[in-house]
């Protein structure tokens, strides 16, 4: 019965990776010939947030309902360099952005995040956040107001600012007045990493009063059929537009949904709650935006009781992340009115993201990191891995040191495990015994064998514990180190420079020395290869299965493993083969402890090795 339970689980897991993993392949690794280097987004600007007109591109928030279509703006993509010398700019400068505010319509569209470089070189250009409207790669962040009856600044407008630049102590304030006796100014402050906070204030000098809805947004133009294969949405990994509302972070958003496009396979195997064309929400909206799988541009309100947030396409690959207040503010003849607004945009370093949940309430910041659904476990984890790369300095070596951590902690369960395989390798004879007595009466024979379990103290599945607590903690490693920024481009040693990309020294090509990049799924690292040589020993020393068939499952279940392991991150990849070099001095060792295991082993390779002698003078 034992038997028969494995094979059917073996021939399940085997099923799943053969059929499954075209899938995974599709879905995790998409066609790498459009994989990109670029790290930067596009966007165009949308119109009205507030009072819910249709976004186009190049157009502003306006109140008289005018309209640029998609066609009038195509092929006016500009280089940079070009379109951020033709407004007046406010410099940005801190010791980790660098970049500028648009005077005209007072954009934040020039950021850039100094401390990450878009590729391992180290005369790779540092990574681009925000780019401004008309370049191939826009995506930027506006505050505003909308109103009737009342002139508000649009994004053809010219600011004033009373400094040249925006640094950590030099705060700029923009300004602006109507015809009619109002001012608006927007003052903007950053801090030391990457967190802008914008005070809208309103004047009114006019002989009435005007009744206005302060907003602010996020917008860019996201290629869905050219996103960088790193930086995909998949079903463990989202990209894409993400929030915190009444408490709980929300991934439910993807762009094909706002798009108004079908979802993929995984997205609607496990449901979502998207509607096509937009996605609104009036509760305890603590933050919202856009995240890639480093980056995130984000817009916290300061009262999360008293906006709506929404999510919107425009049609073609515009999108579009906003707030506003509940309802228009009324500002009387000589009153003021002030909202405040803060705008994440930088790395998704989970320290400084849990730094800002503690200082202003932001709440769940830190779920801007996809953790997933073992968020409890991958913490901790995290918490481990970056205290001991603090400690040693090396990633690489951290991972190593916490394999051993965790091994360790699992090696009580791994002792019972393997003491428990004792015993059941033990009854086996009593049971064929059993088996062969009743094998005409399946009831008693399944009762004969209870009592020979009860008997001999026996549990069938202490043995299956062990792997279904590691199900979670491999799993939880693998988000960790996917999703850690802390581990991007973080050197090993030797050849691994990068321990968050795949083991670049592949043997397909001859570690390089033929001209030709392999595809990713033959691109089979030297990492991988040792995973699954070193499984394939570990696999070796576990007493052999009874059935010839699952005998052959497990002998190629490691070489499946090594093609399957190839694209994934080598930080991962070494953490497996560490594990499996620990698992196999784990099994030494309990071999030594439980010599009748190794003596049965022995005898039943001899009597393997007789059988398949009289066979073959038979033959």
């Amino acid at each position: 019965m034992d038997d028969k339970r494995n094979i059917i689980m073996a021939v399940l897991l085997t099923g799943i990776i053969l059929f499954g993993w075209p899938l995974l392949m599709e879905q995790f690794f998409p066609d790498m010939a459009n994989k990109t280097q670029a790290v930067e987004q596009t966007n165009v600007q949308a119109s009205d947030p507030v009072a819910g007109g249709t976004m186009t591109p190049g157009t502003a928030p306006a109140t008289d309902g005018a309209e640029i279509s998609a066609a009038a703006t195509a092929g006016q993509i500009r280089p940079l360099p070009v379109v951020l010398r033709e407004n007046p700019r406010i410099l940005i400068e801190t010791p980790r952005v660098n970049g500028s505010i648009n005077l005209k319509g007072g954009r934040i569209d020039d950021l850039t995040l100094t401390d990450h470089t878009v590729e391992l070189s180290k005369n790779s250009a540092p990574v681009r956040l925000f780019s401004p409207s008309g370049t191939k790669n826009a995506y930027f962040s506006r505050f505003g107001w909308a109103g009737d009856g009342v002139a508000v600044p649009d994004d053809n407008t010219i600011w004033s600012a009373d400094q040249s630049k925006l640094t950590p102590e030099t705060p700029v304030t923009l300004s602006w007045s109507n015809e009619t006796g109002q001012t608006y100014a927007i003052t903007l402050a950053i801090d030391e990493n990457y967190l802008i906070t914008a005070d809208q204030n309103i004047t009114n000098r006019g002989e009435n009063a005007i009744a206005l809805r302060p907003y602010g947004l996020i917008n860019r133009k996201r290629d869905l059929n050219n996103i960088p294969v790193d930086e995909a949405s998949t079903w463990t990994i989202h990209s894409g537009p993400v929030g915190v509302y009444e408490g709980a972070a929300n991934y439910d958003v993807d762009y094909e949904n706002l798009a108004g496009e079908e979802p993929g396979f995984f997205a609607s195997l496990f449901g979502t709650s998207a509607v096509a064309g937009t996605n609104a929400y009036d509760k305890e909206v603590s933050w919202l935006g856009f995240t890639d799988k480093y980056w995130l541009g984000a817009l916290i309100p300061d009262d999360i009781n008293q906006v709506d947030a929404k999510f919107r396409s425009g049609g073609g690959d515009i999108f579009q992340a906003e707030i506003a207040k509940k309802s228009a503010q009324i500002i009387a003849p000589g009153k003021q009115l002030k909202t405040t607004t803060r705008l994440f945009a930088g790395a998704k370093e989970n320290a400084i993201l849990e730094q800002y949940e503690a200082d202003f309430g932001i709440k769940n910041l830190d779920r801007a990191i996809d953790w997933g659904w073992f968020y409890w476990f991958e913490k901790p984890l995290f918490y481990l891995l970056n205290w001991l790369f603090q400690l040693v300095g090396n990633f690489g070596v951290a991972i190593i040191l916490m394999t051993f951590v965790v091994r360790g902690i699992m090696f009580p369960i791994a002792q019972k495990q393997f003491a428990g395989m004792a015993q059941m390798r033990a009854v086996q004879p009593k049971m064929k015994a059993l088996q062969e007595k009743h094998k005409d009466d399946k009831q008693a024979q399944q009762q004969a064998i209870m009592k020979l379990y009860k008997d001999e103290k026996v549990n069938p599945l202490s043995g299956c514990l062990p792997i279904f607590l590691q199900i979670p903690i491999f799993f939880a490693l693998y988000k960790v180190l996917m999703l850690s920024i802390e581990m991007r481009h973080q050197p090993f040693a030797l050849w691994i420079k990068d321990l968050s990309a795949p083991d670049p020294l592949t043997p397909v090509n001859l570690f390089g020395l033929l001209p030709f990049d392999p595809p990713s799924f033959l691109a089979v690292g030297i990492l991988p290869i040792l995973m699954g040589f070193t499984m394939h020993l570990q696999f070796k020393l576990n007493p052999a299965p009874m059935d010839a068939m699952q005998k052959q499952i497990f002998a190629i279940m490691p070489w499946i493993l090594v093609f399957i392991m190839a694209p994934f991150a080598a930080g991962l990849q070494l953490y497996w083969t560490v594990s499996n070099i620990l698992t196999i001095a784990q099994q030494k060792w309990l071999y030594s402890r439980h010599p009748q295991m190794k003596e049965m082993m022995a005898k039943e390779a001899e009597e393997k090795a007789k059988k398949a002698a009289a066979d073959k003078a038979e033959a």
